[in-house]
């Protein structure tokens, strides 16, 4: 089978599991309708539902699937249950962390909480956060459709470590220049384990993995969490807001603190450190100086060595992958969808 083959197969079979994801998620969320008969409640249940169902790569229940399949699994089915309740909590997650950052933009739609808004800054941000909580809770529900002990302990140890990873991502907005050493953690926590690592490793223990596997899906998932984390932090600085979804001046304006930005500060002169001060983390920032920023990331070497270290990360997680005990027949895949993931544009 040549390459171009297993990439077309792959890329079928993955557009599949999306379109199964979201059947199950649209019959998961029509079973739970509004509680109580008030138009503003059924008004941030819709927002909610929308939220849901409207976009997203749905990239943690494709990693799930693969995961699943990547171990010998032969019913998919609870492979599929277990990708939509990551999803559902994904969903809570970013409806917080929108609110965290005060986003106005997510997958070219307003923000949950900017939508509400109209009733009030306050009323907006304290609602979407009752909304994330209550998506979070949905997606406790579904995933004890699966009744596995190991699938649940995962499921419990990736929320803790990504919220552990958001809490340091908040201390390192109130640190000057914290470092690349301290962006790499964020990273590490915030995204890596939450995005591939665990997503992968409970596709896996559905499918009865042993230890060996669950601990190669790490060796190959955590360099490749890490490279597609330094994708979007340079694609929330140079990305095209019509293909991202959101504008590429949110992270400059919150003051992001991205291995991105550590090394840009690592290596500027004392003027660029000036208006780096001055405008990273300014809610005034313009495209004009936002522009004057992107011209300091590149001259410094900033960008450049991003891009290498995303080359490095990802040749590292292929090799891992290479010499893992994964079923080979998903090898190929699993290459595949390394690069789709840290090769994107949006």
């Amino acid at each position: 089978m040549t390459a171009d083959i297993v990439e077309s197969t792959t890329r079928e079979i993955t557009a599949d599991v999306r379109r199964r994801v979201d059947d199950r998620l649209a019959a998961f969320l029509d079973a739970h309708p509004v509680p109580v008969a008030h138009p503003g409640v059924a008004e941030g249940y819709r927002l909610l539902h929308e939220f849901v169902t409207c976009g997203g790569k749905r990239i943690r229940p494709i990693l799930c699937y693969w995961g699943w399949r990547g171990a010998g699994g032969d019913d998919d089915c609870a492979a599929i249950t277990a990708g939509a309740a990551l999803e559902l909590y994904h969903a809570g997650l970013l409806i917080h962390d929108d609110v965290i950052d005060g986003s106005v933009l997510r997958r070219g739609r307003p923000t949950v909480h900017r939508a509400l808004a109209r009733r009030g800054e306050v009323f907006g941000h304290a609602a979407a956060i009752l909304l994330g909580a209550q998506v979070q809770a949905w997606a406790d529900e579904l995933l004890s459709e699966v009744a596995d002990p190991r699938v649940r302990a995962l499921f419990d140890l990736m929320r803790a470590e990504v919220l552990a990873g958001q809490y340091l991502d908040i201390l390192a907005h109130h640190r000057e220049d914290p470092g690349v050493e301290q962006a790499l953690t964020v990273i590490r926590f915030k995204t890596a384990k939450y995005t591939v690592e665990r997503p992968l490793q409970i596709g896996g223990a559905l499918a009865g993995a042993g230890p060996e596997v669950l601990a190669a899906y790490s060796r190959f998932g955590l360099p490749l969490g890490e490279a597609f984390q330094l994708r979007d932090d340079v694609l929330g600085v140079f990305g095209e807001p019509a293909a991202t979804g959101k504008p590429n001046l949110d992270d400059l304006r919150e003051g992001k603190q991205t291995v991105l930005i550590a090394h840009a500060a690592a290596g500027c002169t004392p003027a660029q450190r000036r208006e780096l001060r001055l405008w990273h983390g300014n809610p005034a920032l313009d495209e004009e100086h936002a522009a004057t920023l992107r011209q300091i990331i590149a001259e410094t070497g900033a960008l450049a060595h991003v891009e290498s270290m995303i080359e490095l990360l990802v040749e590292k997680a292929i090799r891992e992958l290479r010499s893992s005990p994964v079923h080979p027949g998903t090898h190929t895949a699993m290459t595949v969808l390394a690069d789709v993931l840290t090769r994107r544009t949006r």
